[in-house]
């Protein structure tokens, strides 16, 4: 260290505490990174790397962001997962002895973004603590830094739940023990946790614990104190704004996997992971930017409590019967900004004056919306109605301080209206009569010499000056004008009585600008003492903007509301697949019925490829989850059980990361599901076993069709394309066959894409590949090759398909004894010797692998065989 230069050395000290993160290292007007981060930060950033001297014969590599557009580097570097430390001058370089000291004044992370454009105004930024302990469980806490909300819970057992809950609150970022299991580290990393932080500190701030009045386990306060104390560590500024703890338990909403979330598309569609397509951007009529977060959030976690479920369906109700009203809401909604955002900017401290203008501007709907609920006379809205809190008193103070347009700046002036300080307006009048009298002595010294293009201006650094040109210079009074600049074609002067002025002038401007500043930090500290008024009131706009949502769906698409039922009983007519319906035109959607009991709990389905059948399962579970978070639901009438948990296994998603095959992720998740599910969970599984061989994914789908029916006792839909499964209604009790329908014409298939009892008759796989346009060739040999294989194995049944398999198997043992028989009799000399045409017939069988044979092969292989024999 003492090799290098005074500078280089602060700055490796500051960087030894922050070897995670770039650290922007504040050199006057710009942020500069030296070693290491400067060489990737020039990659990541794709600007110039350059070098410097630094105390060593090679020179040191840097680069620099000037700090005016530092956000705008920041947040492609928190984007990419990274950890950005901002290193600001805290002294004085007037008043420094050395070098200037410097500090970190605040770390910047994916989880700790307070704005920017990597803050999603729709979506809320967690960011997450876990705690493992010793008797298998995990303390589980996550939290908003920019609107303060904080949650946490106790997950016993499994960390796929851990890892679940991750992928439900989308977490940026992980806070864990340094000493955390590095193999559960990479589990979370494959779920695209990018970032792992640290903090082993997990005792309570003080400043933290009356936000934890209604958490007392200690597991719970370990894990909430570990993310607390990362937070204060990592922002050093005030975080007042932080809202009481919430615990919550896992199992008062309905459960939806990580797998189950992903394959119903209910925030991101599979393919292109945008929302366009996923039910969130179907449901989203939110007007604000609260209530798009809030409805995330229902859908992330559909209730299990009917009371509430009911409730809110009361108010959609409501809403729907008051169309009119239900407009000015929307009208009005518009107008109010993101309240909960806007309070934690308060107490963040970064707030700007038209931040406050825009709460304001919020606060004044308040009243206009309380007006309009009252309207409805009903009992549960006006319960909202009275959570609406106005704030007047916010309101009012912010109406008489700011002006209604204010700069963005909050160190330039022009923020406060005049009449609201005396001395404010005392400084101002100074300053605006100043400027009067410099236009007046402008006009009188243009008379005095006779030059028309004289002109008194300004700038920093002279200040107030006279401006002659140097062709009129003759005319001014010898001894009155004091040269203070040349130019190229003028000169600039000063007058004993211009100097005067602008010393009153600039004084009165200068503190006319502290003033309003200490004036402004004043209004933002008051406001401050709101914050829990404010994100109550958040709470109830958002969940009003929400439920209005809910019944501009339902009216504009013609859904009804729902019935629960305690017998079990899953009862839909005319159902339809939400997201579906949209895209298509509505009219040309066909409906479909589906009806389960008590009797009747698996559904298997049967049909061809492209008819629908994945659409029909996906759709029963997302009208269940609509229901469950207070929506209505598409479809003419609709009766459901409550479900505590939802399971898909819909379309094939090689898990690459993990390097594990489709069929090994098929069997993960239906493992997942019969170790989960309960009477009460809903089961949704698309052609189990396809991913091995057919008889190995045939004996699979169906021990699987009867372990659900014998031991779990689920609501299960089983969409299969091993028609010999559909025997199975006459062996299990609560198994009806359904299928959706398909007609030929003309030798084409057409899809009806509808739902149907019994099983379906054909498969139509070769008509499908017909429809997507394979070569001709191709398909009419396919077709060959299905009438032989038809001609070759006819199945009718079970029994006829195990006695052929259980012929094919004595036929091939048979090909194998007389393969060890026939090289026996080779070995003896005194024998013939074999032809040439038998030792290739010999060849080839000794080339075959008789364990990897289905019995398919088996058996053309023997028809070969002797045909060649012949």
């Amino acid at each position: 260290m003492a090799t290098y230069t005074p500078m280089i050395q602060q700055y490796l000290q500051v960087k030894a505490d922050y070897q995670d993160a770039f650290l922007f290292f504040r050199l006057g007007d710009f942020y500069e990174m030296f070693f290491e981060d400067a060489v990737n930060a020039s990659r990541e950033l794709e600007i110039t790397l350059t070098s410097r001297e630094g105390g060593l014969p090679e020179r040191i590599p840097m680069c620099g962001v000037p700090y005016h557009s530092a956000s705008t580097y920041i947040e492609q570097l928190i984007e990419k997962g990274y950890k950005v430390a901002i290193c600001e001058q805290t002294e004085d370089p007037k008043q420094a002895k050395g070098v200037v000291r410097r500090e970190v004044v605040q770390l910047i992370t994916p989880g700790t973004m307070m704005e920017g454009r990597g803050l999603n105004e729709k979506e809320n930024n967690y960011i997450a603590s876990i705690s493992s302990f010793q008797d298998h469980s995990y303390g589980f806490a996550y939290n908003d830094l920019s609107t303060g909300e904080s949650r946490v819970t106790i997950i016993f057992d499994h960390f796929d739940d851990v890892l679940n809950e991750l992928s439900v609150c989308g977490a940026k970022e992980v806070v864990i023990s340094s000493k955390f299991d590095e193999r559960l580290q990479q589990l979370m990393k494959e779920r695209s946790i990018i970032t792992i932080s640290f903090e082993d500190n997990e005792e309570m701030n003080e400043k933290y614990k009356p936000l934890l009045t209604d958490i007392n386990h200690e597991k719970l306060v370990q894990t909430i104190s570990r993310l607390f104390n990362y937070l204060h560590r990592t922002q050093k500024r005030s975080l007042d704004h932080l809202q009481p703890v919430v615990h919550y338990e896992i199992d008062h909403f309905m459960k939806i996997d990580y797998y189950s979330k992903r394959n119903l598309e209910l925030t991101e569609t599979i393919r292109s992971k945008g929302k366009k397509g996923s039910l969130i951007w179907l449901l989203d009529e939110t007007k604000t930017a609260m209530g798009a977060r809030l409805l995330k959030q229902w859908i992330d976690r559909p209730l299990i409590s009917r009371k509430e479920i009911e409730r809110r369906l009361s108010i959609v109700e409501s809403l729907i019967n008051h169309y009119f009203e239900r407009q000015d809401l929307r009208e009005k909604l518009r107008e109010v900004y993101d309240i909960e955002r806007l309070a934690g900017r308060v107490a963040f401290g970064n707030v700007n004056a038209r931040e406050l203008i825009q709460l304001k501007r919020s606060l004044q709907q308040i009243p206009l919306l309380k007006g309009i609920l009252e309207q409805f006379h009903d009992e549960v809205v006006t319960s909202i109605s009275n959570r609406l809190d106005p704030c007047e008193e916010i309101s009012d103070m912010l109406e008489r301080a700011l002006v209604d347009s204010p700069p963005i700046s909050v160190k330039e002036g022009n923020m406060i209206r005049d009449g609201y300080h005396e001395d404010l307006d005392k400084y101002r009048d100074a300053s605006r009569n100043g400027k009067t009298w410099i236009a007046q002595l402008e006009r009188q010294e243009r008379e005095k010499t006779g030059i028309k293009s004289l002109k008194i201006g300004y700038n920093r650094i002279f200040g107030y000056y006279i401006e002659v040109t140097k062709a009129n210079i003759g005319l001014l009074q010898e001894g009155r004008y004091e040269r203070k600049q040349t130019l190229a074609n003028a000169e600039r002067y000063i007058t004993p009585e211009l100097k005067e002025k602008e010393e009153l002038i600039l004084q009165a401007e200068e503190k006319s600008i502290e003033l309003e500043y200490e004036l402004f930090s004043s209004i933002r500290e008051h406001v401050k003492e709101f914050i829990p008024r404010l994100q109550g009131l958040a709470k109830t706009v958002s969940e009003l903007d929400v439920l209005q949502c809910f019944a501009t769906i339902a009216e504009e698409r013609q859904y009804i509301k729902p019935v629960f039922s305690d017998e079990r009983t899953l009862a839909i007519q005319d159902g339809r697949h939400p997201v579906v319906e949209k895209v298509m035109n509505a009219r040309s959607y066909i409906p479909n019925d589906c009806h389960m009991n008590q009797d009747r709990e698996v559904l298997l389905i049967t049909g061809p490829n492209m008819s629908g059948k994945s659409t029909y399962m996906r759709q029963i579970a997302l009208i269940a989850i609509l229901a469950q978070i207070g929506s209505y639901v598409p479809a003419s009438q609709a009766t459901l059980p409550i479900f505590d948990q939802v399971f898909t296994r819909i379309g094939a998603a090689d898990d690459l990361i993990s390097g594990q095959s489709t069929f090994m992720v098929e069997m993960l998740e239906a493992k997942n599901a019969i170790t989960n599910a309960t009477s009460n969970s809903l089961i949704l599984f698309d052609e189990i076993g396809r991913g091995t061989s057919t008889y190995d994914g045939m004996a699979l789908a169906q021990a699987i069709i009867e372990y659900i029916h014998n031991h779990i006792g689920a609501k299960t839909l089983f969409s299969t394309h091993y028609h010999e499964l559909t025997s199975l209604e006459e062996e299990l009790m609560k198994l009806k066959n359904v299928h959706v329908s398909a007609i030929e014409q003309n030798g084409k298939v057409v899809f009806l894409h509808k739902i149907k009892e019994g099983a379906a008759d054909k498969s139509y796989g070769i008509h499908v590949a017909e429809l997507a346009e394979l070569p001709k060739e191709l398909i009419l040999r396919a077709k060959a090759i299905l009438q032989t294989l038809e001609e070759q194995a006819p199945t009718t049944n079970h029994q006829q398909e195990k006695a052929e398999i259980n012929h094919v198997e004595e036929e091939i043992k048979q090909v194998n004894d007389a393969q060890l028989s026939f090289f026996e009799e080779i070995v003896d000399e005194k024998k013939p010797q074999i032809s040439s045409k038998e030792k290739r017939i010999l060849d080839s069988i000794r080339e075959v692998d008789i364990l990897d044979l289905t019995p398919m092969k088996a058996m053309n292989l023997l028809y070969e065989l002797h045909k060649k024999l012949k």
